[in-house]
């Protein structure tokens, strides 16, 4: 008793060892029954003590329980002392500690402690090997794996079950699918009802290497199937891309669906692009009364972020909150990459804020979520204030604050923090970081200081360095540098459509027609298409996507009914398309309409025919960027009618135009503040200043009380403009574009 008190046992302690009062009648299997009572690794320690002053440290059976406490209790260094200390090692202190460390990721060490094994003359059993094997196929080592099967053939236990098993298991991961077909085949268990484990592994198997016809006649084959069975091909079948048949069996589940079959599925829709599908079935599941977690969450606000599906994130967010899922780093970083990507920058920071568990990842989001929209001040803050609470930069964070400062044009900035990514961070820089500095120096029209930062280069400039110097000469107009750019990047990527278009564009606009033609004829003998880019856009919860030319559309006459009375009407306000990139050698009036039925335009002329006022028409863009520093797979640009605090979140990224989409007013006699804030190089930022400085004269709005006029040309563009009816007399419609 008085060994208890000098203890000092916590409060929670107590309850385990009040019912055994005195230690000094426990044996073996008291010790034991304490061990797996233990609550936390504080108490194992307490009864370790114990065991040490009973004289029972040497034995065996209760060492062994020690160490799978100490495993379970994530303390694999203490179980790890404990074993270094037990002197008569057996294949039992082996085969536990072996299970411990692979179960606390630590692959290595568990192969490195079963070589010690085998180099003592311990003999393994068909319990050390299925956890070895689990470790080696975590690691993918596919000769250390064929070392591990030699043994197991040497002692006999080729044909135990569970062996087997994590043996088929080992060759799927590393890819080595006819080896475990040829196991598979010669399992004399493998038509027995409860080998469906094994089934389901080598299904999964053949789905990995494509080879589908394979899987679905397994799949028919089998003597029995479980849930599991039927989320292995469904998930197979979407990962290679046979979207109608994973659809049909997820369909024919009727009662054995459970929430990873829903997850697979939403997962599988987004990863085809089929984001609406996604969310729709999302929907579906919650309606069906199944509770989503954090996987199916994640899934469904990743399609959100992808289309600019705002309504649809707000309600999955509403979801998170009334179910009470915890909003782990996982969740927590879907739900915030979702607010920044569809243009809710405020709102991503609210989450940013209320989030508890913050990795690099979240911080990340954060910073290029401020990058791209324009706010690289407090892109810079939150990389620091990532520095201060002592999470460590990462290339990604790095790389996001350079692209803020390319926005911004800061190219003095964003080339002291280029520099001291190597010195301050130890991050070695990628092609990525390389090819950021060459679009930051491009983006303001330093060619010379381009060219010899690619010269400088300890990498080999590949597509993207010479796609970021291309897409920045194409800004600055200048031909001859886009051609050198163009003519390298075919000269890499002789089979990516890119550099063909873009070199087709060089040459349209010095009207060289005939070299355009014969660009166009090489990509045709070379088979080498042009992925078709499209804009979508969400009205009332439901997805619309819109390509160029688009016909297909319920209701295509009054869409183009409306986007011919935009353009008519900014024509008359002196809007000229652009036209001298346009890819054909045709006349200008062609040239125009080849232009004005741009995806875009159709989706802004759908949203302002689909909407009331007040509503924020949001456009998202497929467009990828493949000279980008990094790819991205939309542009969002938001656009708000009559309360114009208009936001233009297009980031402008190289390889894709500085464009800004229109301006489409109704003025009903109440004022209507207008709020433009992007980032952009001064050439482009004189043309819009320009032709906002021609709306100004056309309509007589002098710039004076209650008007506000903010440009700040050091951070980029900012500017506040408030028109009233009794100061402008503002006609019924004002179409404008910045660079269209």
């Amino acid at each position: 008793m008085k060994v208890i008190n000098k203890l000092k046992f916590p409060k929670k302690s107590l309850k385990i060892i009040n019912p055994i009062p005195h230690f000094e009648n426990f044996n073996e299997p008291h010790f034991i029954s304490l061990i797996h009572s233990s609550k936390n690794s504080l108490q194992l320690q307490q009864i370790h003590a114990q065991i040490i002053r009973k004289n029972l440290s040497s034995n065996s059976r209760i060492v062994t329980q020690l160490i799978s406490s100490a495993s379970l209790h994530k303390s694999i260094n203490y179980g790890l002392s404990i074993f270094n200390c037990f002197l008569d090692k057996n294949v039992f202190l082996f085969n536990v500690l072996i299970r411990g460390l692979k179960e606390n990721s630590l692959f290595e060490k568990s192969i490195l402690y079963f070589r010690k094994m085998v180099k003592m003359g311990v003999r393994p059993d068909k319990l050390t090997y299925p956890f070895v094997l689990k470790s080696v196929t975590a690691l993918g080592e596919k000769g250390v794996g064929g070392g591990v099967h030699c043994g197991v053939l040497k002692v006999g236990l080729e044909y135990d079950t569970f062996v087997r098993v994590c043996l088929v298991e080992l060759y799927v991961k590393v890819e080595l699918v006819d080896f475990a077909l040829q196991l598979f085949d010669e399992s004399p268990e493998r038509n027995k009802v409860e080998s469906v484990i094994l089934w389901n592994v080598v299904i999964n198997g053949c789905c990995k290497i494509g080879r589908m016809s394979k899987a679905l006649a397994l799949f028919e084959e089998m003597p029995e199937r479980n849930v599991g069975s039927w989320n292995t091909l469904i998930s197979g079948l979407l990962r290679n891309g046979e979207v109608d048949k994973a659809m049909e069996l997820f369909d024919e589940m009727t009662n054995e669906k459970n929430v990873v079959s829903w997850t697979c599925m939403i997962h599988g829709l987004m990863l085809n692009g089929l984001h609406q599908k996604a969310l729709d079935l999302f929907f579906k599941m919650v309606e069906e009364g199944v509770k989503p977690n954090g996987l199916t969450v994640v899934a469904a606000l990743s399609a959100c972020a992808k289309t600019g599906a705002l309504e649809a994130g707000k309600k999955i967010h509403d979801n998170i909150m009334n179910n009470g899922l915890h909003l782990n780093a996982a969740v927590g970083n879907a739900l915030l990459d979702m607010y920044a990507k569809c243009g809710y920058i405020e709102s991503a920071s609210l989450v940013f804020s209320g989030l508890k568990e913050k990795d690099i990842r979240t911080w990340s989001i954060m910073i290029w979520g401020w990058a791209i929209h324009g706010h690289v001040d407090k892109a810079l803050r939150c990389f620091e204030q990532m520095r201060l609470t002592g999470i460590k930069p990462d290339g990604v964070s790095v790389l996001a604050v350079l692209t803020g400062c390319s926005h911004a044009g800061r190219v003095d900035q964003g080339l002291q923090i280029f520099d001291s990514m190597q010195r301050e961070c130890s991050i070695e820089p990628t092609m990525k970081h390389y090819a950021a500095v060459v679009d930051l120096l491009g983006r303001a029209g330093r060619f010379d200081e381009a060219l010899k930062f690619i010269a400088s280069m300890p990498l080999e400039p590949d597509y993207v360095i010479w796609g970021a110097l291309f897409s920045a000469c194409r800004a600055h107009k200048n031909i001859e540098m886009a051609k050198v750019a163009s003519e390298k990047l075919l000269q890499l990527e002789p089979k990516h459509a890119g550099g063909y278009v873009f070199l087709s564009n060089v040459y349209a606009g010095a009207g060289r027609w005939d070299d355009v033609e014969r660009v166009r004829s090489s990509m045709k003998s070379k088979n080498v298409e042009k992925d078709p880019g499209w804009s979508s856009m969400e009205v009332d919860g439901q997805l619309h996507t819109f390509v160029a030319g688009d016909s297909a559309h319920t209701r295509k006459q009054e869409i183009y009914l409306k986007l011919e009375e935009i353009i008519t009407g900014a024509k008359q306000q002196g809007y000229m398309p652009e036209t001298e990139w346009v890819l054909h050698n045709i006349d200008e009036e062609e040239k125009e309409g080849a232009l004005g039925s741009h995806s875009e335009k159709l989706a802004l002329a759908f949203g302002l025919i689909s909407t009331g006022p007040g509503v924020i028409i949001m456009i998202v863009k497929n467009l990828r960027m493949e000279f980008a520093p990094v790819k991205i797979t939309g542009e969002l640009v938001s656009v708000a009618r009559l309360t114009m605090s208009v936001k233009f979140a297009s980031s402008a990224y190289p390889g894709f135009s500085y464009w800004f989409v229109g301006m489409y007013l109704k003025i009903t006699g109440v004022e209507h503040p207008i709020h433009i804030s992007c980032s952009v190089p001064t050439l482009i930022k004189d043309r819009i200043l320009k032709q906002m400085d021609y709306i100004w004269s056309v309509y007589r709005v002098v710039p004076s009380a209650p008007h506000v006029l903010r440009h700040d040309v050091t951070s980029g563009f900012d500017k506040t403009f408030l028109f009233s009816s009794s100061s402008a007399c503002l006609p019924t419609s004002v179409y404008w574009r910045g660079f269209w």
